[in-house]
């Protein structure tokens, strides 16, 4: 186990690239062999459009980077973290410390981005994105990922997390993005079943219809167990799901420069949008 640990302890910028593509390539395979619905779209097109923001979350993510490994350093040498309080075997830790990024770093984040107006401002791009597949899951403004970003950061030092356990917990959320996103179903029942605990692609379908309620639903990264106790789950055929969002022009979903610039414009109906 320790040296596991130490592996993921070490694992350079270019492996966890490396797992981004692998994974990518993973959802495309099941894209294209269990479509959930037949998009009608031009698909290194869209790719492109949304591969861009991968290049510009991939950049931020180098900064934090180095701020996660001081983190960890610091709460190490403080003894400072929840983990820091009881000694226990290392994969309940581990174990404790994914749940409890999963809470604070996926599920809280995501709320809040939609619950706070300028920070839906930024994450609206994310759903503006009218054919929702594996790529949409990099589609993150610079501002979007940010915030995600420094909340994890605050998550890590409040957890007292070690290093690796925060690289697990991200090589894992990354793996998530992509399969849920995907334009893939599983049989229903296999599905249906690890909704329970986890979040599946037909349920995160949901979060991305047009309108709400559903676009304030399903806010889960890893689990599907917050929605479940906060009241934020739905669950049904996802093939009832309107891709995009009610506040923006779906015509131009894929004009790269209108989408950075989009939180920014004013006079648009976003000044309108309720939260």
């Amino acid at each position: 186990m320790e040296t596991l640990l130490l592996f993921f302890e070490q694992m350079p910028n270019s492996q966890k690239l490396i797992w981004v593509m692998v994974c990518l390539a993973m959802s495309w395979l099941l894209e294209g062999n269990l479509p959930l619905t037949r998009l009608s779209y031009r698909k290194w097109k869209h790719a492109g459009a949304n591969l861009v923001f991968l290049a510009t979350t991939l950049i931020i993510n180098a900064g934090f980077s180095v701020l996660s490994v001081h983190a960890t350093t610091w709460t190490s040498a403080q003894s400072f973290g929840l983990l820091n309080f009881f000694n226990a075997h290392v994969l309940v830790e581990l174990a404790i410390a994914l749940v409890l990024l999963d809470l604070t770093a996926q599920y809280w984040a995501h709320y809040l981005l939609h619950k706070v107006r300028w920070m839906w401002r930024l994450h609206v791009i994310h759903h503006s994105d009218t054919k929702v597949d594996a790529t949409t899951g990099t589609r993150l403004h610079p501002g979007d990922f940010a915030v995600r970003e420094v909340v994890a950061l605050v998550a890590l030092v409040l957890t007292g997390a070690p290093l690796a356990f925060y690289v697990i917990y991200r090589v894992t959320t990354i793996f998530f993005t992509f399969l849920t996103h995907a334009n893939f179903s599983l049989p229903k029942r296999v599905d249906a079943l690890l909704s329970l605990v986890f979040v599946t692609p037909d349920m995160h379908k949901f979060h991305h219809h047009f309108e709400r309620p559903w676009t304030d639903m399903n806010f889960g990264g890893i689990l599907s167990v917050w929605d479940r106790m906060f009241g934020t789950f739905v669950y049904g055929d996802p093939r009832e799901v309107n891709y995009g969002v009610d506040v923006t022009d779906p015509a131009r979903d894929e004009d790269v420069m209108h989408q950075f610039a989009l939180p920014f414009r004013h006079g648009t109906r976003l000044d309108r949008d309720p939260v």
